[in-house]
């Protein structure tokens, strides 16, 4: 590469090659991310303003061969609508290190002005070498359009070099216009933080002081879980919202990388069934995450716990439908298509109205179709593991297809699949529903708290999806989006081969825990800070009981013979 930084840098800069017709030096350096890169200029006088937007590929170089077969290619939206569509620098500007500029004309009607560069999920990510190849620009000029010579290159503090840094997380605004200052959020010279500018998200920016106000000075009585990421708080603002704090254990390196994974997973993403990031704090040491607060707790506790909630058969069906079309809009409906890695009923948290909504994108991966095997740790929860991902690390949407499958045998047993106490003929959930199945008992799966309240035909349905989601073999699997059809019965469940055997003794939950069992005695010096970081910063387990098996594998171990 042609930059003078390493991959984990996020302000580029062209060192080998003087940018062509870059007489102010506003095209020496650039911004880029590996997601996403969001821009806000506040305070604005309504009416319409001309936008340039000025890009040069200064990654890449025309002088190298394999330089030369890297693609940058990204979306660029302006308030919200889409403004370039598949934008590759280097095709535009016929090359590298040749300017681009690209102007529009935005309506300011609430004095703002949004910019957002998406990653495309397209162009190389191995190619020259493994590294960031996501959105790049160099910098934003703007003025209103009845300004006196609105667009002349001479008006020089209308020109901003990029050197901001994204927005989102940090919400570190970008002033375009009128020399206008604003406070934005502050951060240390550190690592986590550093990793935090290079997200370009979507949340609002809390002071310390405003959280701090929100529980009480993290009052014990507002505490409502504590879990390996750190401890999680009620509090209410002063508008009055309720919120969850998420606080960041100081000593928990996985929770560092978690944290700011979980941030740029989900600060974009906007679904009824998705929980909600209202935004973040960055003070020091202290890294805090604030949701909406879920009246209803975990969907593990409603089904296993000693809640007050009682789960009709209705409730059950919304639940299990909402899981769904929340998988269904990461897999193919968001902008980024995204592995959860982790879906599990304490991950499952519902609000007011019994509503889904899935947490914990800590463990999510962004989904790379050339790119599906991850080769360096398996993460995930015992049990709800898809086999291929469990025991070889292929990791595709299937994945995440398997584990819902489980979810939903869950729902309708009202058992709880690493709980589930089995025999010599069954290991499983799931084995014991194809067993049940094959002597036509299959009713028996179904929840006696239901008492018999249910509605059979929506019974049966889940349980036929549940089984073909949780098939052994990832291609036989449905996609998200047809196991919502499914379960709407506007498409027929798919034939489910019944033979017990397909799910025997090889994915065995206790030949897995075998595995984390073995992989654990053979790594020496193990820690009780290293224990507590094999476990996933699960939103939901933070905030309500949750269970041991959530684990972190290398997926260099070798597993025991006796599981293979």
């Amino acid at each position: 590469m042609d930059d003078d930084t390493n991959d984990d840098t996020y302000t580029i800069s062209a060192t080998s090659m003087t940018p062509l017709g870059d007489s102010h030096g506003l095209y020496k350096t650039a911004r880029r991310s590996a997601l996403s890169l969001v821009y806000y200029a506040f305070c604005l006088e309504n009416g319409d303003y001309n936008v340039s937007l000025h890009f040069m590929e200064i990654q890449f170089s025309e002088e190298k061969p394999h330089s030369r077969l890297g693609r940058r290619i990204f979306d660029v939206y302006v308030q919200g609508k889409l403004f370039l569509r598949d934008f590759n620098i280097k095709e535009e500007a016929n090359g590298t290190f040749k300017p681009v500029i690209k102007k529009l004309k935005a309506v300011v009607t609430d004095h703002m002005l949004e910019i957002r560069l998406y990653w495309a999920g397209k162009g190389t990510n191995l190619i020259p070498s493994r590294g960031n190849y996501g959105p790049l620009i160099s910098a934003i000029s703007l003025c209103h359009s009845q300004e006196p010579r609105c667009g002349a290159e001479k008006i020089k503090h209308h020109i901003y070099p990029i050197i901001f840094g994204a927005t989102g997380a940090l919400v570190t605004m970008i002033l375009l216009a009128l020399g206008i200052t604003r406070r934005r959020c502050r951060l240390d010279n550190n690592t986590r933080e550093r990793d935090l500018r290079a997200q370009g998200l979507q949340t609002l920016c809390f002071t310390w002081r405003q959280l701090q106000a929100a529980t009480n000075d993290f009052d014990q009585a507002n505490k409502l879980g504590e879990g390996g990421f750190g401890c999680v708080f009620k509090g209410e603002l002063s508008d009055g919202t309720i919120i969850a704090v998420k606080q960041l254990s100081s000593k928990s390196c996985q929770g560092n990388r978690e944290f700011v994974n979980e941030i740029g997973m989900i600060s974009g993403l906007n679904h009824p069934n998705l929980v909600k990031l209202y935004g973040c704090c960055v003070k020091k040491d202290q890294l805090l995450l604030v949701y909406e607060y879920m009246e209803n707790n975990s969907l593990a506790l409603a089904l296993f716990g000693k809640s007050s909630t009682k789960l009709e058969w209705a409730m059950r069906q919304k639940i299990c439908v909402g899981i769904a079309r929340g998988l269904a809009f990461l897999h193919e409906g968001s902008v980024v298509r995204m592995v959860h890695r982790d879906i599990k009923t304490t991950n499952v948290l519902l609000d007011a109205d019994l509503n889904a909504k899935i947490s914990d994108f800590g463990l999510a991966r962004l989904h790379e179709e050339e790119h599906s095997h991850i080769s360096t740790k398996i993460a995930g929860t015992i049990g709800y593991m898809a086999p291929e991902y469990a025991l070889w690390g292929q990791l595709t949407e299937k994945a995440d297809v398997y584990s819902f499958g489980v979810v939903a045998m869950e729902i309708v047993s009202g058992k709880s699949n690493t709980k589930h106490k089995g025999s010599a003929d069954h290991v499983s959930l799931i084995n014991w529903a194809l067993m049940l199945q094959q002597t036509g008992d299959i009713m028996d799966i179904v929840d006696p708290v239901l008492e018999g309240d249910f509605n059979s035909k929506e019974a049966v349905r889940m349980i036929k999806v549940a089984l073909v989601c949780t098939h052994s073999s990832p291609s036989l699997r449905p996609t998200m989006s047809e196991a919502v059809q499914m379960l709407d019965g506007e498409i027929e469940v798919t034939q489910v081969m019944s033979d017990p055997g397909l799910y025997g003794h090889n994915w065995s939950i206790s030949k897995l825990r075998d595995a984390d069992t073995h992989a654990s005695s053979s790594t020496s010096g193990v820690t009780d800070q290293t224990a507590s970081t094999m476990k996933s910063s699960v939103s939901g387990s933070d905030l309500y009981p949750s269970y041991p098996e959530s684990v972190i594998l290398n997926s260099t171990v070798e597993l025991p013979s006796s599981s293979m």
